[in-house]
């Protein structure tokens, strides 16, 4: 069995400064430029386009991202909108809890100007690392946070192993050192840009290392998951409330206990109200 060691950072001056090097010169060349969410600073769209784009991939979130800002342009028209309204225009997405805390943190955006991380951080659904997060692109704030490209870039060029038999697992602690020595003070903003463009970069050509993170886990297959239970009886409710017998049939007779087990959770989670026999989506 391989041993698991634990890899301590090597940050001097002039790793740090190669590196800062390295993804400002990619990020001329070949950044992202053009992202929606990177042509404003305005709070609540920023927390839309981080909400949109946990675990979505960015050319997934692009069009949604811009369909929905134009529909719910400010906090105030989201909070304002019925959850059924929000839920059908998030289809497509996945993880439909992400537009039900969306819709919460609105309204307390709307009632309240945030301007900390700690404010952030006490909005509904808003964790650690979304506040940081968006602390760094609305306030272009000097806060550090780890997310999978960034993982990726500073694994690559931080952590190595002179054991090749070693299963090497690097925390997000450990990654946050580097992280914090190698923020250029005073641009959060496109120094996090620039650094998720990087580690993209990385990952696209092959480079993963994502097995090395001691935070990784393996995401399951959606085919035949609860997860792709619960959208399929989202989808089926925007187009209107249905009978419970109809909604267990959605994915056939063999998937029946799964989705009474949809049902429930997204009734318990509030994201479904049941109506007259059957079910429909949440006012």
């Amino acid at each position: 069995m391989a041993a698991t060691v634990t890899l301590k950072v090597n940050t001097p001056s002039h790793l740090v400064k190669r590196f800062r090097a390295l993804v400002w010169a990619h990020y001329k060349k070949e950044g992202r430029h053009t992202l929606p969410w990177r042509k404003t600073h305005d709070v609540y769209k920023v927390l839309v386009s981080e909400v949109m784009l946990q675990q979505t991939q960015v050319d997934r979130v692009i069009l949604f991202y811009t369909k929905f800002v134009k529909k719910y342009p400010t906090a105030k028209k989201l909070a304002a909108s019925s959850l059924a309204e929000v839920l059908t225009s998030w289809q497509g997405l996945g993880y439909n809890r992400r537009a039900k805390q969306l819709k919460a943190a609105a309204q307390a955006l709307a009632e309240k100007k945030v301007q900390t991380v700690a404010e952030l951080e006490a909005l509904p659904g808003v964790g650690p690392y979304t506040a940081r997060a968006v602390a760094a692109f609305a306030f272009n704030e000097d806060v550090v946070f780890v997310e999978t490209n960034i993982r990726t870039a500073v694994i690559h060029h931080f952590f190595t192993s002179n054991d090749e038999n070693a299963s090497v697992r690097v925390t997000d602690q450990e990654i946050e050192e580097v992280l914090a020595a190698a923020l250029p003070k005073g641009k959060a903003c496109e120094w996090y840009s620039a650094l998720m463009d990087y580690g993209a970069s990385l990952k696209r050509i092959g480079v993963s290392h994502n097995t090395k993170s001691a935070h990784h886990t393996k995401q399951k297959s959606f085919t035949g998951s609860l997860r792709e239970a619960r959208g399929a009886i989202l989808r089926h409710l925007a187009l209107g409330a249905a009978p419970a017998t109809d909604l267990v049939e959605i994915l056939g007779a063999e998937r029946r206990a799964q989705v009474r087990e949809a049902l429930r959770a997204l009734f318990a989670e509030g994201l479904i109200k049941q109506e007259a026999g059957g079910y429909a989506l949440a006012d």
